[in-house]
């Protein structure tokens, strides 16, 4: 008996909706890599991209857990140099609520070109409104 690989032609790709009100940050992140690098399918394949596009929604009523409020910092460089930007989690939440869930999501895929083309098929929104219902994305209850 041989071990089944899947190929690019025989995936099918869904998209997911996510509602992330309420939720805490880094189990929500866990849950969308998953679906995104196609773990939750029989026929995963760790070097192919067999996941589905995930569409998470209401990304600023994400929640932390303790004080990471204050005492998460976030990283990010202007290219110039000595142009390190350190800033709090909680004035990223309020700012810019898609990168806190980006970093944690692309901190979970694979640091490789797979992981570059995974990243692309997520679509953060802060509030309740996206431009995907064409492509009718099931709602996934969490």
């Amino acid at each position: 008996m041989s071990t089944y690989s899947a190929k690019a032609a025989d995936i099918e790709k869904k998209w997911v909706l996510i509602d992330a009100t309420g939720l805490v940050v880094g189990r929500l992140a866990s849950i969308v890599a998953m679906r995104l690098r196609g773990k939750h399918k029989p026929t995963f394949t760790p070097h192919v991209d067999s996941g589905d596009f995930v569409v998470v929604v209401n990304a600023a009523k994400v929640r932390f857990t303790g004080r990471k409020l204050e005492d998460k910092i976030y990283h990010r460089h202007t290219g110039w140099p000595g142009g390190v930007r350190r800033t709090t989690a909680g004035r990223v939440l309020n700012e810019r609520p898609e990168r806190v869930l980006r970093a944690a999501v692309v901190g979970m895929l694979p640091k490789n070109r797979l992981g570059r083309r995974l990243a692309t098929k997520l679509k953060i929104y802060r509030g309740t409104d996206h431009p995907h219902a064409a492509q009718q994305p099931e709602r996934l209850a969490l």
